[in-house]
């Protein structure tokens, strides 16, 4: 079975996984509402105000790591039956908690070693409310790349 970074990184795909990607994390940063999303959308436009095409950039160069940290459940998820497993999206809200634990330790990982402060900075300051953001986009998720998985 392929791996998952075989399936979304390859050369003939991962420009429109890339492309795919951001149009979720735009998506999902402008669904949010309430006063939990100030500190959200207030660093997204820090982080989108860096550079033309930086979150682009950011989801290519963390695209690698996370299809690594992703394969477990895809792996599980793909060697269900297909008569009866359910779509990705479900699949990932079924495992929400640890699927968010390893997509929040690459970027954890890759915040260490960063070394542009305000990066590092707004991370620092998102981080605490991080898991239950990336929980409530694993379906968006699932939907945008079970496409590529055929």
């Amino acid at each position: 079975m392929p791996t998952l970074h075989e399936l979304l990184a390859a050369p003939d795909r991962r420009s429109r996984v890339l492309t795919d990607c951001e149009r979720l994390i735009d998506d999902e940063v402008a669904s949010k509402r309430g006063l939990t999303s100030i500190p959200v959308k207030a660093g997204f436009k820090v982080v989108k105000g860096l550079r033309p095409g930086f979150v682009r950039a950011a989801v290519d160069f963390l695209l690698d790591d996370f299809c690594g940290a992703l394969d477990p459940f895809y792996q599980r998820w793909a060697s269900e039956d297909p008569a009866s497993r359910p779509p990705l999206s479900e699949a990932l809200r079924r495992d929400a908690d640890p699927v968010a634990d390893a997509l929040l330790g690459v970027t954890d990982r890759r915040a260490q070693g960063s070394t542009n402060r305000v990066i590092v900075k707004t991370y620092q300051k998102l981080r605490g409310t991080a898991k239950g953001h990336v929980r409530e986009a694993l379906p968006g998720l699932g939907r945008t790349v079970e496409p590529y998985l055929r």
